[in-house]
């Protein structure tokens, strides 16, 4: 590779606050909302839905508090595995990581493999595959060039988004309440299917498994904390960021689901491919299902950009832990580790073959560990805060320093530690989803293996195994 002779492993501060605030959003806006809104109103009813999304944001609240603490503190590319190793334990740090990645990179591919899927509509004749190598070759390219190139990118796809959810909102809440007049004649419905069918009209068991579908939806804003690392003055743009990330996210989402759920009833959300497009359509929208193809397309597309950038600086902070070969450590003179963007990037493409020749096993496997490796990537940050926060203390530190802090410590990183936990223990309870945790404990099991047996003892020989992070002042590195 063309790497800089000499032999630089350090990240570049490029990014600013509006583009963590866009990545954040990128992960986290994708077609769970286009596509899936629908089935969350038909399982929990209107007032439901609405009350799964407000469960979901409030355990993304906390989880983003605790995560702030710790990036402001520690503004490190690794995140959450570099803080998990430091206060948890190497081995849990080492598991994290590597299902952390997995789960990113095969994200990558199924977004690619979603993303050829919707060309369909306007290219039908056309193979999946031939897609999947354009978009993917465009997002490699893209994350090649820098973290800003990166970035900027990322600012545009999440903005395309967010204008198509400000539209939604606006043309959906104004016809909902009769100041636009539908198709056919259509009376407005006002908050008549809010009324219909009673608060939870399929009981409590009901609403609290959309509230689990709900908080998958909301992982994503924890990429604020893996491009701290490369952010300009992140004492300053990360809380900023997580502040904007967190109630827009939730204003943008439970407006949306307020105005799906007035004006499609329950009984027919769950069988319609998209909401955003029957409401535009009623609306009297042109070309409405094109334009949120379009959308959608950009929501895929904005996800798989995420995926692979937060995939990559995972790797590259593993290797820099000496958890992963030191080449992938290496970054180009513009500061992208551009062997550890290959190589997740081949894994996101064997994955993808992977859908073709073995959907029904490995495919499966893959996508469950992926849909797991947030989850427990957010039990890891509301763990490793409570670790730092009484080490910190012990030290002789004092809390007045911090510069961000998490109110109410030890409360509200408890609470939010407990139902971090209790939404994994509840993939048990889905036969949907149980195979993540089939998946996750032999995988886990075969990581602390794998440290304790190899990685420990070439860390040890290494000198780096137990040392301390030496985090530096300068703004343009990263350890």
């Amino acid at each position: 590779m063309n790497f800089p002779d000499n032999n630089n492993q350090e990240l570049q501060r490029t990014m600013k606050a509006r583009h963590l605030f866009m990545i954040s959003l990128g992960g986290v806006i994708g077609s769970g909302l286009f596509l899936g809104s629908g089935y969350t109103i038909s399982h929990a009813g209107p007032t439901g839905a609405i009350l799964a999304y407000i469960v979901g944001g409030f355990i993304m609240f906390l989880t983003m508090l605790c995560l702030g603490e710790l990036s402001v503190t520690m503004p490190v590319s690794g995140s959450f595995q570099t803080y998990t190793t430091k206060f948890i334990g190497p081995g849990t740090g080492f598991a994290l990581g590597w299902l952390y990645w997995l789960g990113w990179a095969v994200t990558v591919a199924l977004e690619l493999l979603s993303a050829g899927n919707q060309m369909q509509r306007w290219f039908p004749h056309s193979p999946v595959w031939i897609w999947c190598l354009i978009f993917g070759a465009l997002l490699f390219g893209l994350n090649a060039l820098s973290a800003k190139a990166f970035g900027e990118t990322e600012f545009w796809f999440s903005s395309i988004k967010i204008f198509a959810i400000i539209a939604f909102i606006v043309l959906g809440g104004a016809a909902m309440f009769g100041f636009v007049h539908m198709k056919g004649g259509q009376a407005a419905p006002f908050l008549s299917n809010f009324t219909a069918h009673g608060l939870l009209p399929h009981g409590f068991l009901a609403l609290l498994m959309t509230a689990i579908t709900v908080n998958f939806s909301f992982q994503g804003t924890e990429l604020i904390g893996i491009a701290a690392g490369e952010s300009e003055d992140p004492e300053k743009t990360i809380p900023k960021s997580i502040k904007q990330t967190v109630w827009r996210t939730l204003f943008f989402f439970v407006l949306a689901i307020f105005v799906v759920a007035g004006l499609i009833p329950m009984n027919k959300a769950g069988v319609i491919e998209s909401p955003f497009v029957v409401v535009f359509d009623n609306i009297g929208i042109p070309y409405a299902a094109d334009i949120m193809n379009f959308v959608i397309l950009t929501a895929l597309l904005s996800v798989a950009n995420s995926g692979l950038y937060a995939a990559t600086r995972m790797l590259y902070a593993m290797s820099k832990e000496k958890m992963a070969s030191k080449k992938l450590a290496k970054v180009t003179k513009n500061g992208v580790p551009l062997n550890a963007l290959i190589i997740t990037m081949a894994i996101a493409f064997l994955s993808l073959l992977s859908s073709v020749v073995a959907a029904n096993t490995v495919f499966v496997w893959l996508i469950s560990l992926a849909g797991l490796g947030a989850q427990v990537g957010w039990i890891s940050i509301t763990a490793s805060q409570i670790a730092f926060r009484k080490k910190f203390i012990r030290e002789g530190g004092n809390v007045a320093d911090l510069k961000f802090k998490t109110p109410l410590f030890p409360i509200l990183p408890i609470i939010g530690l407990t139902l971090n936990i209790i939404v994994l223990l509840s993939l048990a309870f889905d036969p949907d989803q149980r195979i993540a945790l089939y998946c996750a404990v032999p995988f886990t099991i075969a990581c602390y293996l794998i440290y304790h047996f190899k990685i420990k003892k070439l860390r040890e020989e290494d000198g780096n195994g137990e040392q301390e992070l030496q985090l530096k002042s300068d703004k343009k590195m990263v350890i």
